[in-house]
């Protein structure tokens, strides 16, 4: 570690790589509510956040593992398409929630072009919420939707054993990878229903 007269230790949360202050300083200062995408390795979570005088507030949130929970979902909670379903059901709680603007705090991740963090962005965006973005560093349709997983499933299928050990996840769950699109369109359509239908009952 640097020493010195005039360095100065940085604040704990920023040694343990957790808080970036002067990005959050200008996130903030925006006064704008936080749509806050993180990643695990099994799951997605998506959160719209509000910074208060006496700490931060979760305004709405969605995990990845409600997908199957509530929904139906049998693919991967941590890929590409869920990160894209989470974001798409945190965009709904945050519109019916009365938030339509947010600003994308992404914390100290990398921002890799089309990826989780970014699908998860694409979801809220689409769910109508208004987050000031970049178009190229959206992912492809393709890659939300899983094509690019069912086309390399059917590739692969093939070579049983390969596909097996693969797939095995997805196909103990009853999906077979090939329907994977399909999959996710259908359980896309029964975020949007649910709140649609939430929406004639409160009228």
């Amino acid at each position: 570690m640097a020493k010195g007269p005039s360095y100065r230790v940085p604040f704990r949360r920023r040694r343990e790589r957790k808080t970036d202050y002067r990005s959050r300083r200008a996130l903030v200062l925006s006064k704008l509510p936080r749509l806050v995408a993180r990643r695990t390795l099994k799951h997605i979570i998506v959160q719209i956040v509000k910074a208060e005088a006496t700490g931060d507030r979760v305004v709405v949130s969605a995990q990845s593992r409600e997908l199957a929970k509530t929904y139906g979902w049998q693919g991967s909670c941590g890929n590409v398409p869920a990160a894209y379903l989470t974001g798409f059901l945190c965009g709904f709680r945050a519109v019916a929630h009365g938030t339509k603007k947010a600003v994308l705090d992404m914390g100290l991740q990398y921002p890799s072009r089309g990826g989780r963090v970014f699908a998860a962005l694409k979801g809220v965006l689409d769910a109508g919420v208004a987050v000031p973005h970049s178009e190229n560093m959206l992912p492809h349709e393709n890659r939300i939707s899983g094509k690019h997983i069912a086309d390399y499933a059917g590739q692969l299928s093939s070579n049983p054993e390969a596909y097996q050990k693969k797939f095995s996840k997805n196909l103990s769950r009853g999906l077979r990878p090939e329907q994977l699109s399909e999959h996710f369109s259908s359980v896309k359509e029964k975020i949007r229903s649910s709140f649609e239908k939430k929406g004639e009952e409160g009228k």
